[in-house]
């Protein structure tokens, strides 16, 4: 029995298996384009719908269970049935991907933009913005953003203890 760990490394020491159009660089470049074609899709599905029902809570018990259902199904066992059913090709594993990655793009939309305080919402409307100014304009200011500027690490001293520097 020959150790799997020596022959995975003979493998991609290889030079055959990194030219060509069989070669490990085109292999990876098709993975990368089947990904991006599947969150394309996916988001193209799951984003709409999960800002729709985050805002306003119109299917929110559907859209829960379906979310949850989706997330319960094997993926070897999706990829087999569209294999059944359409054949060898790109679309069977496109479509299984597409729907393993709904779920967590569309839990994840829906909990953001519900998870807005209501108050910032109800002040947006009475300000008169319209419907989409509020989902696009007022929703995301709540929401927290990558460039908040964070104190570092020995500025964490509570009380009258403050480490020098840390004031900005």
């Amino acid at each position: 029995m020959s150790n799997v760990f020596s022959d995975t490394f003979d493998w991609l020491a290889d030079p055959l298996h990194w030219a060509g159009s069989m070669g490990i660089p085109v292999r990876l470049g098709e993975h990368l384009q089947y990904t991006a074609l599947v969150m394309l899709i996916a988001t193209a599905i799951a984003v709409p719908v999960g800002l729709f029902v985050g805002h306003t809570g119109k299917g929110r018990v559907a859209v829960v269970a379906l979310a949850g259902a989706l997330r319960a199904l094997p993926t070897l066992g999706l990829l087999i049935l569209f294999v059944l059913l359409a054949g060898i090709g790109l679309m069977p594993p496109v479509w299984a991907l597409v729907i393993l990655t709904v779920p967590p793009l569309l839990a994840g939309t829906y909990a953001g933009i519900s998870s807005v305080d209501r108050n910032v919402v109800d002040a947006a409307r009475a300000m008169g913005m319209t419907e989409l100014q509020v989902l696009f304009r007022a929703e995301p200011a709540q929401r927290p953003h990558r460039h908040v500027r964070r104190l570092p690490d020995r500025c964490s001293a509570g009380g009258r203890h403050r480490v020098r520097g840390c004031l900005h």
